[in-house]
Order: structure tokens, then C-alpha cells, then sequence
């Protein structure tokens, strides 16, 4: 049978295909749709996800695996068409729910909302995933496993209903007609993630958007009112690791701060934007204002071309790591995912136009060259061929050297918002 690994491993490459047509086409058409930053921050927020995903399997298939064995009262054949079709047809039944609530619900919103904060749309949107949604999304397919669908079938169908949704995030394809009545399509989910008031909560559909007619959440995109990407708390950074954790800090502050203990609780079940009352008088927040400027700290071309080409050396890495972290121990691992997330993090102060940025990328970069040149080692492997150690120390080593030559370069020619040198 076929594995969810196996899929991912056909599906990546047609990912950045795709990216890369979109990219050309917006461009022919003179629509200007991807934004550097942006787009790195998304991407890079779905190989965190990957990361924390490798840790994580065996606590979400392995809760769905024990409930199909010990409370199921039979087991549903994997050989079965009938239980492919309904189980994909169940399966995104279930996901409009947990979709819904992850919209209504604050806690499940402080996952999901990592998918939103994204104030541009296109397909690097659709692989901005989270890295928390682990913590409480099971529970929403345990119907599945009760059901007796196999853990091989309910992972597949996940894997089937997540993919389907990444050609939906676009704005280069127009509406289609009978298509946008019955399913999620790229007209259906720009209403989706859009903060007007007219869309606002709508469209939660996976691969059907025939679940929202049925439950009354579904709303048609107007050109007369044209979607405005984002969230109604926009995120103002391109930290990964703050993206992930905004919702969360934001419950607990106001759990903390709030004097009635029922409103302690409220806080984390409420919907999204929900404030004790006594909270918000003393701790007031702006109003949201749909006109605000995108947040876009000025970022000189010789920037872009510096982050462009390391977060393409990280992404080489993140793909080794999600092929070697199962074979790994689980201590060398997690030094790989962490050693990988501070360079994501870093890549993100450099965004941001931090001069604290050039140090801590000098740090991973000099850093990375030095103890590889040294030590002939990486991630869970002890003894690397010289030619790899070689070729290792030498792209960071010349990292090291394009950072310190584009900081000098832009410490000379541009204002102090630049990250430079001091």
C-alpha cells in the first residue's frame, strides 16, 4: 500500500513547480502577488511544522491507532473502494468541523491562526502550517477510528484532503462556474481568508464546500468588495517561532490578568478577539483598521538575494533532516530540528531590518563552518566523507563571507534601518 511518505515525497517537487508557474503568470499579467519576506516566512513556517511533525506522529496516528483497536467493534477493509471514498468523504465532513470551531474557538484559533497571518495569497500561503495543531485537532477524527476506518486508510485520506487544498491558495485563477458550488476552490477560500466583514468566518470547506451550504457558513467572493488578506491582529514579524506562539501569550495575559476566575477559563473557549471585561479596560488594544499598511520592513535587493539563498540551503536541510530525523537518536534529532529552527528564526530578525540579525547569522554561519570543519560531523553522522566535509564547511564558510560583504556594503550606502555591522 501506498505511504503517506511516499506522497509527500511526489508532492513537494510539484509544489515549488507550481509556485514557480504561478509566479510567472502573475508576473505576465502584471500582478505583482509574492513578496520576498512573505513568501519566506510562509514557507518557512511549513518546514517548522514539518519539524515538530516528526516528533509529534506517533502522539496524534498513535492516539487514532489505539482507538480504532481497543474501542472500534470492527475493523473496516483497507482493500475496500467504498471505504477509500467514504472515508475521504468523512474525513473532510470532520475537518469542516474542526475548521469551524479552529475559527470560533480561541484556543483552536491560537493554531490555526498561523495559517491567516499572511497578509498576501498565493501558494506558499497554503504550506504556512502550524506547529501546535497536534495539541487538539485528534480529537476531532476520533469518529473515524470508532467507526473502524484502518490508521493506514485515515492517514492517507488526511494526506489526500491536506494536498487537495494547496492549488486552492491563488488569486491567478478566476471563479469556475458549476465548480465553486461544490467545491473548495481558489474563488471559495480567497473568501476564506479574507478579513472583511463580508467574509469574515466563512468557507471552511476542505475538498467540498457543499458543508457550508448545508451548515449555513457559506459566502460567494464580490468583486465589488474585493478580499483583503490576513488577520484582525496582525502578527508585525517574521519570527517563526512567534507566529506560532502570538495566540497562546495573548490567552494567557489575559487569563492572568482577569479577576473573575470563570473568566480565567472563558479566555481560552471564547471566540476569537473575546476579552474579560475588566481585561480590556485596563489593557485596551486598537481598533482593527482594514486599511493598515501591510507590514513590509524595507529589505535592500542585496538582502533579498542573501535570504533567498539560505533559506534555499535550509530548505535542503529540512528536507535531509525529514528523511533522516526517524533514524536518528531522539537527542541528535532534536539538536538537527533545533539547530534548523534558529536558522529559520535568524533569517526572520534579518527580514525585519535588526542589525541583531547579521550577528546571530554570523554566529550559525561562521558557526556551522568551523565545527564541521573540525569535527568531520553532522546530525547523526559520525564520520562524514571528506568531500561532504569539504563542500559542508566551504558553503558556510562562503555564507559567512557574503554576509559580512553585503552588511558592509549596505552599511555604507543605506540608512540605519539597514541590519549592519552595529
Amino acid at each position: 500500500m501506498i505511504t503517506p511518505e511516499q506522497i509527500m515525497a511526489w508532492a513537494i517537487p510539484g509544489f515549488f513547480v507550481l509556485i514557480g508557474i504561478e509566479l510567472l503568470v502573475a508576473k505576465w499579467r502584471g500582478r505583482d502577488v509574492y513578496h520576498v519576506n512573505d513568501a519566506i516566512n510562509s514557507l518557512g513556517l511549513g518546514v517548522v511544522s514539518q519539524i515538530v511533525g516528526i516528533f509529534t506522529k506517533l502522539f496524534t496516528i498513535g492516539i487514532y491507532a489505539w482507538c480504532a483497536s481497543h474501542l472500534a467493534q470492527w475493523t473496516l477493509p483497507a482493500n475496500s473502494v467504498w471505504v477509500w471514498i467514504s472515508g475521504v468523504l468523512l474525513y473532510d465532513l470532520l475537518y469542516y468541523w474542526l475548521h469551524r470551531f479552529g475559527h470560533e474557538v480561541n484556543v483552536l484559533w491560537a493554531a490555526h491562526v498561523v495559517h491567516h497571518q499572511s497578509e498576501s495569497y498565493n501558494l506558499t500561503t497554503a504550506l504556512r502550517q502550524t506547529g501546535s495543531g497536534f495539541l487538539l485537532g485528534w480529537l476531532f477524527y476520533l469518529p473515524m477510528a470508532l467507526l473502524g476506518y484502518p490508521t493506514e486508510v485515515f492517514a492517507v485520506v488526511a494526506l489526500i484532503d491536506l494536498l487537495y487544498q494547496f492549488w486552492v491558495h491563488t488569486e491567478v485563477i478566476d471563479r469556475l462556474g458549476w465548480f465553486d458550488r461544490v467545491f473548495c476552490s481558489p474563488s471559495n477560500h480567497r473568501a476564506h481568508h479574507a478579513v472583511n466583514d463580508r467574509y469574515l468566518d466563512r468557507n471552511y470547506g476542505g475538498i467540498l464546500i457543499i458543508w457550508d451550504r448545508l451548515f449555513g457558513s457559506f459566502v460567494e467572493e464580490n468583486d465589488e468588495d474585493p478580499p483583503i488578506y490576513g488577520t484582525r491582529a496582525p502578527l508585525q514579524s517574521w519570527n517563526p517561532l512567534w507566529a506560532n506562539a502570538e495566540v497562546y501569550w495573548a490567552m494567557l495575559k489575559d487569563s492572568w490578568h482577569a479577576r473573575n476566575w470563570l473568566d480565567k477559563l472563558r479566555v481560552w473557549f471564547k471566540p476569537p478577539g473575546w476579552r474579560p471585561v475588566d481585561v480590556a479596560a485596563r489593557f485596551p488594544k486598537s481598533d482593527f483598521d482594514i486599511g493598515h499598511a501591510r507590514y513590509n520592513p524595507a529589505l535592500p535587493g542585496t538582502w533579498k538575494t542573501y535570504c533567498i539563498v539560505q533559506f534555499v540551503v535550509m530548505l535542503v536541510m529540512g528536507v535531509h533532516f525529514l528523511g533522516a530525523a526517524p533514524k536518528l537518536e531522539l537527542s541528535q534529532a532534536a539538536l538537527y530540528a533545533a539547530y534548523l529552527t534558529f536558522g529559520l528564526w535568524t533569517l526572520g530578525v534579518v527580514m525585519e531590518g535588526r542589525s541583531a540579525g547579521v550577528w546571530l547569522e554570523l554566529l550559525r554561519t561562521a558557526g556551522t563552518a568551523v565545527v564541521v570543519g573540525m569535527s568531520g560531523q553532522w546530525f547523526g553522522v559520525a564520520h562524514l566523507d571528506p568531500r561532504a566535509v569539504i563542500l559542508i564547511a566551504s558553503v558556510f564558510g562562503l555564507s559567512a563571507l557574503a554576509l559580512l560583504c553585503v552588511a558592509g556594503y549596505e552599511r555604507r550606502h543605506t540608512d540605519a534601518r539597514t541590519p549592519a555591522l552595529g
